[in-house]
């Protein structure tokens, strides 16, 4: 849990806060598992999660895939069938962080214009800031 050190909020390394923000590192991971909770069947096949994620590339969608499996989110199934074949399904604990998932998912639906104004704040930061003359780095007067 997050402790209180001399007034402030303090988020240890090991907090469940920051070990769940962790899961949300792979840009992909929530994307995933949002699909995978959404698809017909519940279990889809590498390809086909490829093709519903527009821009992920198959080495980013393989790297997620096995990160996700590995903290036992999704199972891997492989069938005994030449060609091979695999698919990919939730577990019963990745329903359950599923569902917060799908709670951001409705505030982004929800909240569209937000998310829009959002970008363009940050597009017109990143335009200011590139179309400003560099700063002189103040490390190089530092003795």
């Amino acid at each position: 849990m997050p402790a209180w050190v001399d007034g402030k909020l303090v988020f240890y390394a090991d907090s469940p806060p920051r070990r769940l923000m962790d899961l949300f590192s792979l840009k992909w991971s929530s994307m995933v598992l949002h699909a995978l909770y959404h698809w017909p069947g519940l279990r889809a096949r590498t390809g086909e999660l490829q093709r519903s994620l527009q821009g992920i590339s198959k080495k980013m969608l393989f790297q997620t895939l096995k990160e996700l499996e590995q903290r036992g989110l999704i199972a891997r199934h492989v069938y005994d069938v030449i060609p091979p074949k695999v698919d990919y399904r939730l577990t019963p604990l990745g329903q359950t962080f599923a569902a917060p998932i799908e709670q951001m998912y409705q505030w982004g639906l929800d909240n569209q214009a937000a998310l829009d104004a959002m970008e363009a704040n940050l597009r017109a930061a990143t335009d200011a800031t590139s179309d400003a003359p560099p700063s002189p780095d103040p490390a190089a007067s530092v003795d």
